[in-house]
């Protein structure tokens, strides 16, 4: 284990990264430990996991010691509390994925030609002898691929789904051929908020890489701490230097959506585009125009994948809002390895219930889908396991 990713020659670490999330990218992660928005003072102490042969990065994965379970989206203070009622201490945890974001991509990161599930096996078996050799209470793989699950559950990881709203393109011309496809209630609704956008004056553009003027980094940052400070579980991670590194080596993976009143910025999305992909960050306003949120956030960023070509937009975790607006459910993975076997008996059962009610709300989401019907047949059910 090293003390970060920084560490590693950026050209060998994004060479295992190659077109997977580019939150896993060295730009990227390497950023958020130099402006020191990971470390031990904020809970994720960076220490990822690497296999060389001789001066050869062979493989890899992002690894951070925790002190907490904030910041992950992929809840476990239920199995923290119900630990500490055991006896049991929970914290510090390992825990493999990337700070502060709710997005799928590989977990076990590896040079060209070689084989996922034996490497992803090797690093599950690798990172549960680190728990037990440390007395550390579990490994946890948070939105994994799924290719990777079945090798983590041979090395005795416990599987968990999630859900999650994705926008799917479906070689849309056009947003109004995105519209056509609603009921007309839900259609007609989408008309409504769009225009109340233009009745107060708000202009809405997406600009991409270079298009990006330098200026516009100061206020995404503002926005983003704006929205941290609006709510009581918000906590803020990233700072000024984050968004300053950003500007100087991520521009091109960068798709801000900016909002204009009579030509101030009130508004905007931080985005990550890669590989026919959007990413949703971070959303702030400084004024609280209604409909103002889902315009900037969803409306734009659609019309911009359709523009661009982009097949699929991911905004997020959370938010039912975003099935209304033409989302689909779709499911996350990840797998969890528990030391103390008293705990781990009963995450098990609970893990065993909560994936058949996960499968059950996805198919159940499809069928109630605000899609009309012809287009819902394009989109089969999902099976979570």
């Amino acid at each position: 284990m090293l003390d970060g990713v920084a560490e590693l020659p950026r050209e060998q670490w994004n060479a295992l990264v190659a077109d997977d999330s580019p939150f896993l990218e060295w730009d990227w992660l390497a950023s958020l430990e130099q402006a020191r928005a990971v470390g031990e003072a904020s809970g994720w102490l960076p220490k990822p996991l690497v296999a060389r042969d001789g001066d050869r990065l062979v493989a890899a994965c992002p690894l951070y010691v925790k002190s907490h379970s904030e910041g992950e989206f992929v809840f476990d203070w239920g199995w923290a509390d119900a630990a500490e009622r055991a006896g049991i201490r929970y914290y510090p945890k390992l825990l493999v994925g990337v700070p502060f974001t709710p997005v799928a991509g590989a977990r076990f990161l590896l040079a060209d030609g070689e084989d996922r599930e034996l490497w992803v096996e090797r690093f599950g078996d690798a990172l549960r002898q680190v728990c037990d050799g440390n007395e550390l209470s579990g490994v946890h793989v948070n939105f994994t691929r799924q290719d990777e699950c079945e090798p983590l559950d041979r090395a005795g990881y416990q599987l968990r789904i999630g859900i999650q709203y994705q926008w799917h393109n479906d070689d849309y011309a056009t947003f109004d051929d995105y519209l056509a496809r609603f009921r007309s209630k839900r259609r007609n609704q989408i008309r409504r908020e769009r225009r109340e956008m233009a009745d107060h004056g708000v202009v809405i553009e997406a600009v991409s890489g270079d298009e990006i003027d330098d200026s516009l980094f100061e206020p995404m940052f503002e926005f983003y701490r704006s929205t941290v400070e609006m709510h009581y579980y918000g906590r803020q991670y990233l700072n000024r230097a984050f968004f300053e590194l950003l500007r100087q080596r991520f521009k091109n993976r960068l798709c801000f959506v900016v909002a204009r009143q009579h030509g101030e910025v009130i508004a905007g999305t931080l985005n990550v585009v890669k590989n026919g992909v959007l990413y949703g960050r971070y959303w702030g306003a400084t004024r609280p125009l209604r409909h103002l949120h889902f315009n900037v956030c969803y409306y734009a960023a659609i019309e911009h994948c359709i523009a661009a070509g982009i097949r699929r937009f991911e905004p997020g975790a959370g938010g039912d809002y975003k099935f209304l607006r033409g989302f689909d459910a779709r499911p996350t993975y990840s797998l969890h390895y528990l030391r103390e076997r008293r705990l781990a008996d009963a995450v098990a059962r609970f893990l065993a219930s909560e994936r058949r009610h996960a499968d059950a709300a996805i198919r159940q989401l499809h069928d109630q889908s605000v899609l009309k019907q012809e287009t819902r047949k394009r989109h089969p059910r999902v099976e979570s396991s």
